[in-house]
Protein backbone atom coordinates (compact mmCIF):
# COMPACT_ATOMS: atom_id res chain seq x y z
CA UNK A 1 0.00 0.00 0.00
CA UNK A 2 1.18 3.52 -0.86
CA UNK A 3 -0.60 6.67 0.36
CA UNK A 4 -3.38 4.47 1.76
CA UNK A 5 -4.11 3.11 -1.72
CA UNK A 6 -4.83 -0.58 -2.09
CA UNK A 7 -2.84 -1.98 -5.03
CA UNK A 8 -3.63 -5.15 -6.98
CA UNK A 9 -1.31 -6.66 -9.60
CA UNK A 10 -2.83 -8.80 -12.35
CA UNK A 11 -0.56 -11.27 -14.16
CA UNK A 12 -2.01 -13.02 -17.25
CA UNK A 13 -0.23 -16.35 -17.67
CA UNK A 14 -0.20 -19.23 -20.12
CA UNK A 15 2.25 -22.06 -19.41
CA UNK A 16 4.64 -19.92 -17.38
CA UNK A 17 5.64 -22.52 -14.79
CA UNK A 18 9.35 -21.75 -15.27
CA UNK A 19 8.97 -18.06 -14.53
CA UNK A 20 5.78 -17.28 -12.60
CA UNK A 21 7.31 -17.94 -9.18
CA UNK A 22 10.19 -15.55 -9.87
CA UNK A 23 7.79 -12.85 -11.01
CA UNK A 24 5.62 -13.10 -7.89
CA UNK A 25 8.61 -13.28 -5.55
CA UNK A 26 10.08 -10.04 -6.95
CA UNK A 27 6.89 -7.96 -6.79
CA UNK A 28 7.37 -5.07 -4.30
CA UNK A 29 5.86 -5.39 -0.84
CA UNK A 30 3.69 -2.31 -1.39
CA UNK A 31 1.38 -4.50 -3.50
CA UNK A 32 -1.57 -5.76 -1.45
CA UNK A 33 -2.87 -8.47 -3.75
CA UNK A 34 -1.43 -10.53 -6.62
CA UNK A 35 -3.80 -12.22 -9.06
CA UNK A 36 -2.52 -14.71 -11.61
CA UNK A 37 -4.98 -15.42 -14.39
CA UNK A 38 -4.33 -18.91 -15.72
CA UNK A 39 -5.37 -18.67 -19.35
CA UNK A 40 -5.63 -22.39 -20.07
CA UNK A 41 -2.19 -23.61 -19.00
CA UNK A 42 -1.44 -27.32 -19.28
CA UNK A 43 1.54 -27.14 -16.90
CA UNK A 44 1.58 -26.36 -13.18
CA UNK A 45 1.55 -22.56 -13.48
CA UNK A 46 -1.43 -22.36 -11.14
CA UNK A 47 0.08 -24.53 -8.41
CA UNK A 48 3.33 -22.57 -8.41
CA UNK A 49 1.48 -19.25 -8.33
CA UNK A 50 -0.50 -20.36 -5.28
CA UNK A 51 2.63 -21.58 -3.55
CA UNK A 52 4.03 -18.03 -3.83
CA UNK A 53 0.91 -16.52 -2.29
CA UNK A 54 -1.01 -15.39 -5.38
CA UNK A 55 -4.72 -15.77 -5.98
CA UNK A 56 -5.35 -17.83 -9.11
CA UNK A 57 -8.24 -17.06 -11.43
CA UNK A 58 -9.05 -19.35 -14.35
CA UNK A 59 -10.02 -18.09 -17.80
CA UNK A 60 -10.35 -20.86 -20.38
CA UNK A 61 -11.00 -18.54 -23.33
CA UNK A 62 -7.55 -17.76 -24.70
CA UNK A 63 -6.37 -14.21 -25.21
CA UNK A 64 -4.18 -11.68 -23.41
CA UNK A 65 -6.98 -9.14 -23.10
CA UNK A 66 -9.46 -11.82 -22.11
CA UNK A 67 -7.18 -12.88 -19.26
CA UNK A 68 -6.72 -9.28 -18.10
CA UNK A 69 -10.48 -8.69 -18.15
CA UNK A 70 -11.01 -11.85 -16.09
CA UNK A 71 -8.54 -10.55 -13.53
CA UNK A 72 -10.31 -7.19 -13.37
CA UNK A 73 -13.69 -8.85 -12.83
CA UNK A 74 -12.26 -10.88 -9.97
CA UNK A 75 -11.06 -7.72 -8.22
CA UNK A 76 -14.44 -6.02 -8.24
CA UNK A 77 -14.30 -2.73 -6.35
CA UNK A 78 -11.96 -3.95 -3.61
CA UNK A 79 -8.87 -2.03 -4.75
CA UNK A 80 -7.85 1.49 -5.69
CA UNK A 81 -5.16 0.81 -8.28
CA UNK A 82 -4.59 -2.03 -10.71
CA UNK A 83 -1.17 -2.83 -12.12
CA UNK A 84 -0.34 -5.28 -14.87
CA UNK A 85 2.83 -7.25 -15.54
CA UNK A 86 3.60 -10.27 -17.70
CA UNK A 87 4.36 -13.66 -16.24
CA UNK A 88 7.44 -14.42 -18.34
CA UNK A 89 10.03 -12.55 -16.21
CA UNK A 90 11.06 -10.29 -19.09
CA UNK A 91 10.24 -7.19 -17.06
CA UNK A 92 11.84 -6.58 -13.69
CA UNK A 93 8.95 -6.79 -11.18
CA UNK A 94 10.94 -4.62 -8.76
CA UNK A 95 10.49 -1.73 -11.20
CA UNK A 96 6.75 -1.75 -10.51
CA UNK A 97 7.39 0.53 -7.57
CA UNK A 98 8.44 3.34 -9.92
CA UNK A 99 5.35 2.81 -12.08
CA UNK A 100 2.89 2.50 -9.20
CA UNK A 101 4.06 5.30 -6.90
CA UNK A 102 3.16 8.30 -9.13
CA UNK A 103 -0.37 6.93 -9.50
CA UNK A 104 -0.74 6.06 -5.82
CA UNK A 105 0.32 9.51 -4.64
CA UNK A 106 -2.13 11.21 -6.99
CA UNK A 107 0.25 12.84 -9.45
CA UNK A 108 -1.04 10.69 -12.34
CA UNK A 109 -3.94 8.36 -12.99
CA UNK A 110 -2.10 6.15 -15.47
CA UNK A 111 1.57 5.19 -15.84
CA UNK A 112 3.27 2.75 -18.18
CA UNK A 113 6.69 1.15 -18.02
CA UNK A 114 8.74 1.91 -21.13
CA UNK A 115 11.19 -0.90 -21.71
CA UNK A 116 14.89 -0.08 -21.82
CA UNK A 117 17.55 -2.53 -22.88
CA UNK A 118 19.80 -3.70 -20.05
CA UNK A 119 22.57 -5.52 -21.97
CA UNK A 120 25.82 -3.54 -21.57
CA UNK A 121 26.96 -4.25 -25.10
CA UNK A 122 23.75 -2.75 -26.47
CA UNK A 123 23.41 0.10 -23.98
CA UNK A 124 22.72 2.64 -26.72
CA UNK A 125 19.98 0.61 -28.40
CA UNK A 126 16.50 0.86 -26.77
CA UNK A 127 14.60 -2.44 -26.68
CA UNK A 128 17.64 -4.36 -27.99
CA UNK A 129 16.54 -7.49 -26.15
CA UNK A 130 13.21 -7.47 -28.00
CA UNK A 131 13.06 -9.46 -31.25
CA UNK A 132 13.90 -7.20 -34.19
CA UNK A 133 10.41 -7.41 -35.69
CA UNK A 134 8.86 -6.48 -32.34
CA UNK A 135 11.21 -3.50 -31.96
CA UNK A 136 10.41 -2.34 -35.49
CA UNK A 137 6.66 -2.82 -35.05
CA UNK A 138 6.70 -1.01 -31.72
CA UNK A 139 8.59 1.93 -33.25
CA UNK A 140 6.26 2.08 -36.27
CA UNK A 141 3.13 2.00 -34.12
CA UNK A 142 4.41 4.80 -31.89
CA UNK A 143 5.29 6.91 -34.94
CA UNK A 144 1.83 6.32 -36.40
CA UNK A 145 0.17 7.34 -33.14
CA UNK A 146 2.23 10.52 -33.07
CA UNK A 147 1.30 11.29 -36.69
CA UNK A 148 -2.44 10.80 -36.26
CA UNK A 149 -3.01 11.83 -32.66
CA UNK A 150 0.01 13.86 -31.62
CA UNK A 151 0.57 11.57 -28.61
CA UNK A 152 4.24 10.73 -28.15
CA UNK A 153 4.64 7.20 -26.81
CA UNK A 154 7.94 5.34 -26.77
CA UNK A 155 6.54 1.90 -25.93
CA UNK A 156 3.42 -0.26 -25.71
CA UNK A 157 4.83 -2.42 -22.94
CA UNK A 158 2.82 -4.61 -20.56
CA UNK A 159 3.93 -3.10 -17.23
CA UNK A 160 1.47 -0.42 -16.20
CA UNK A 161 -0.61 0.98 -13.35
CA UNK A 162 -3.98 2.69 -13.58
CA UNK A 163 -6.63 3.85 -11.15
CA UNK A 164 -9.63 1.54 -10.99
CA UNK A 165 -11.98 4.46 -11.63
CA UNK A 166 -10.21 5.42 -14.84
CA UNK A 167 -9.89 1.81 -15.97
CA UNK A 168 -13.63 1.32 -15.52
CA UNK A 169 -14.30 4.43 -17.53
CA UNK A 170 -12.18 3.22 -20.45
CA UNK A 171 -14.57 0.30 -21.10
CA UNK A 172 -11.78 -2.00 -22.18
CA UNK A 173 -12.80 -4.66 -24.67
CA UNK A 174 -9.89 -6.06 -26.69
CA UNK A 175 -9.59 -9.81 -26.19
CA UNK A 176 -6.00 -10.30 -27.22
CA UNK A 177 -3.11 -8.40 -28.80
CA UNK A 178 -4.60 -4.90 -28.84
CA UNK A 179 -5.10 -4.63 -25.08
CA UNK A 180 -2.19 -2.32 -24.27
CA UNK A 181 -2.69 0.12 -27.12
CA UNK A 182 -6.44 0.29 -26.55
CA UNK A 183 -5.80 1.40 -22.98
CA UNK A 184 -3.17 4.01 -23.92
CA UNK A 185 -5.16 5.53 -26.76
CA UNK A 186 -8.48 5.68 -24.89
CA UNK A 187 -6.83 7.35 -21.91
CA UNK A 188 -5.09 9.87 -24.15
CA UNK A 189 -8.29 10.68 -26.04
CA UNK A 190 -9.87 11.52 -22.69
CA UNK A 191 -7.07 13.98 -22.04
CA UNK A 192 -5.45 11.86 -19.34
CA UNK A 193 -1.74 12.54 -18.95
CA UNK A 194 0.06 9.21 -19.31
CA UNK A 195 3.35 9.00 -17.43
CA UNK A 196 6.04 6.99 -19.20
CA UNK A 197 8.51 5.45 -16.76
CA UNK A 198 11.78 3.87 -17.96
CA UNK A 199 11.93 0.25 -16.80
CA UNK A 200 14.46 -2.51 -17.32
CA UNK A 201 13.92 -5.36 -19.74
CA UNK A 202 15.53 -8.74 -20.46
CA UNK A 203 14.90 -11.76 -22.63
CA UNK A 204 11.90 -13.68 -21.40
CA UNK A 205 11.97 -17.20 -19.97
CA UNK A 206 10.52 -19.63 -22.47
CA UNK A 207 8.97 -18.91 -25.86
CA UNK A 208 6.71 -15.93 -26.46
CA UNK A 209 3.15 -16.71 -27.51
CA UNK A 210 3.11 -13.49 -29.54
CA UNK A 211 6.50 -12.47 -30.91
CA UNK A 212 7.73 -16.06 -30.79
CA UNK A 213 5.42 -17.11 -33.62
CA UNK A 214 4.79 -15.71 -37.09
CA UNK A 215 1.02 -15.82 -36.58
CA UNK A 216 1.29 -14.09 -33.21
CA UNK A 217 3.45 -11.31 -34.61
CA UNK A 218 1.10 -10.72 -37.55
CA UNK A 219 -1.99 -10.71 -35.36
CA UNK A 220 -0.37 -8.35 -32.85
CA UNK A 221 0.52 -5.91 -35.61
CA UNK A 222 -2.97 -6.12 -37.07
CA UNK A 223 -4.70 -5.42 -33.76
CA UNK A 224 -2.39 -2.53 -32.90
CA UNK A 225 -3.13 -0.73 -36.14
CA UNK A 226 -6.79 -1.72 -35.95
CA UNK A 227 -7.13 0.24 -32.69
CA UNK A 228 -5.11 3.17 -33.99
CA UNK A 229 -7.41 3.55 -37.01
CA UNK A 230 -10.65 2.68 -35.23
CA UNK A 231 -10.27 5.19 -32.44
CA UNK A 232 -8.95 7.85 -34.81
CA UNK A 233 -12.04 7.53 -37.01
CA UNK A 234 -14.41 7.63 -34.04
CA UNK A 235 -12.52 10.14 -31.93
CA UNK A 236 -14.90 12.99 -32.68
CA UNK A 237 -17.98 10.78 -32.88
CA UNK A 238 -19.44 8.18 -30.56
CA UNK A 239 -16.34 6.99 -28.72
CA UNK A 240 -15.41 10.29 -27.09
CA UNK A 241 -19.04 10.97 -26.21
CA UNK A 242 -19.44 7.51 -24.73
CA UNK A 243 -16.38 7.90 -22.54
CA UNK A 244 -17.52 11.27 -21.23
CA UNK A 245 -20.92 9.87 -20.30
CA UNK A 246 -19.27 8.28 -17.28
CA UNK A 247 -17.99 10.32 -14.37
CA UNK A 248 -14.50 9.74 -13.05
Amino acid sequence: MIADKHITVIIPALNESESIGRVIADIPDVVDHVIVVDNGSDDNTDMIARSFGATVVYEKNKGYGTACLAGIRSVGQTTDLIAFIDGDYSDYPEDLIDVVRPVADGRYRFAIGCRQNTASNYADLPHADLPWHQRWGNWLACCFIDLLYGYKFSDLGPMRCISLKLLTRLQMSDANYGWTIEMQLKASILGVSVLQVPVRYRRRIGKSKISGTVRGSIMAGYKIFYWIIRLFLHNHKGVHKAFNSRSM
